[in-house]
């Protein structure tokens, strides 16, 4: 398509895409707890860490996350398909999502709210302000501890190598893992090194 070609003009819609599937987790470690798809997240500050999710006040989750003020944030990945999006139809007043998705609930340092074992890496949040939008109500949060699974870290480079673990992620209805390797932060304006002349 010609790049002067006219692009299709529609209303107003949520097409930021691809983002993070993720299960946000919350309730109490070895009590009342759930565990509940969410792709509207993201990091909103770098200092302090700061990320926010979006839930809609029918949902289950909803109230245990406004009354307690914390949650965890669970990346997912391919393997995980099936869970993530089970716990994104199913809901927690009918469903121990845990137990029927086989995630193994694990205790966080500074909240009260389980992890997901299964998840390569974990989020523990505390909220910080609620923003009623309209549909959706924002949670920003603080974020007090990560937690990432040593499988994926290689100690000879300090690498954490998150793409090994085929992350997750959805987009308009669907959902991906993670594609081919294009570049790091910066490529393209480094410098490329010349190449020495073989020695005699």
């Amino acid at each position: 398509m010609p790049r002067n070609a006219q692009k299709l003009l529609w209303k107003p819609g949520t097409m930021l895409y691809p983002v993070p599937a993720v299960l946000v987790s919350c309730g109490e470690y070895g009590g009342v707890c759930n565990v509940f798809t969410v792709a509207w997240t993201g990091v909103v500050c770098s200092d302090p860490a700061t990320c926010s999710i979006s839930i809609r006040p029918e949902r289950f989750s909803y109230r245990i996350i406004r009354e307690s003020g914390e949650f965890a944030i669970n990346l997912t990945t391919a393997a995980m398909a099936k869970a993530v999006d089970w716990c994104g139809v199913k809901s927690g007043r009918e469903f121990n999502k845990f137990r029927e998705m086989k995630l193994t609930p694990q205790p966080a340092k500074f909240i009260k709210a389980p992890l997901i074992g299964e998840s390569p890496v974990n989020l523990e949040c505390r909220v910080k302000e609620i923003r009623e939008l309209g549909s959706h109500h924002m949670f920003i949060s603080e974020i007090l501890a990560v937690h990432a699974d040593p499988a994926y870290f290689n100690p000879s480079t300090g690498f954490f190598d998150l793409a090994a673990a085929e992350p997750l992620c959805y987009c308009h209805g669907h959902y991906y893992r993670l594609g081919k390797h294009i570049g790091k932060f910066g490529f393209s304006v480094e410098k490329k090194r010349k190449k020495r002349p073989p020695s005699r």
